[in-house]
C-alpha cells in the first residue's frame, strides 16, 4: 500500500509568538503595511496555515514619519459614516497625520487583513506609536529589517 501524504495544519499549542519592532521613519505606507500584514498573518513562517493565527506581534514606532508617494499627502481622504443622518465624515491624510499618525498605519494594515473574526483577532497584535518610545521592552522585540525606501 502506498503511504498517504498529509498536509500540515498548525495547531494553536504548536505555535510560538515573537515580537518585532519596526521603525516607520521614511518608509512608504503601502510597502510597510504589506510587510506588517504578512508578519501578523504568519506568512513568513513555514508553519503558515490560512485559518489559524500563526503570526507574530508587531510594534511600529515613529508613525508620524511615514511617507506616501505622489500627491496623496494632499489628496487622500479617510471617510466613514457615523450611522446617523448627515453623519458622513472625512479627514485628509495631512490632518490625520498631524492629529493621530498611528491610525494611518493601523487602517492600512487592517485593510490588508481578512475581513472576518481572524482579521479582528490579528489586528489586536499590531501596536503603533507616534514617537520613538513604546512600553513593550519586556517582550524583548527584535528589530525587523524593513524594505529599503
Amino acid at each position: 500500500m502506498e503511504s498517504m501524504n498529509t498536509t500540515y495544519s498548525a495547531k494553536k499549542d504548536d505555535l510560538s509568538k515573537e515580537w518585532f519592532v519596526v521603525d516607520a521613519t521614511g518608509q512608504t505606507l503601502g510597502k510597510l503595511a504589506v510587510q506588517i500584514a504578512n508578519i501578523l498573518r504568519g506568512k513568513h513562517k513555514p508553519t503558515y496555515t490560512p485559518h489559524v493565527d500563526a503570526g507574530d506581534f508587531v510594534v511600529v514606532i515613529n508613525a508620524e514619519k511615514i511617507t506616501v508617494s505622489g500627491k496623496k499627502r494632499e489628496q487622500k481622504n479617510y471617510v466613514h459614516h457615523t450611522g446617523y443622518p448627515g453623519g458622513f465624515r472625512s479627514v485628509s491624510f495631512k490632518d490625520l497625520q498631524a492629529k493621530h499618525p498611528d491610525r494611518i498605519i493601523s487602517k492600512a494594515v487592517k485593510g490588508m487583513l481578512p475581513h472576518n473574526r481572524l482579521g479582528r483577532q490579528l489586528i489586536k497584535k499590531l501596536k503603533v506609536y507616534a514617537g520613538e518610545a513604546h512600553p513593550h521592552q519586556a517582550q524583548q522585540p527584535k528589530v525587523l529589517s524593513t524594505i529599503s525606501k
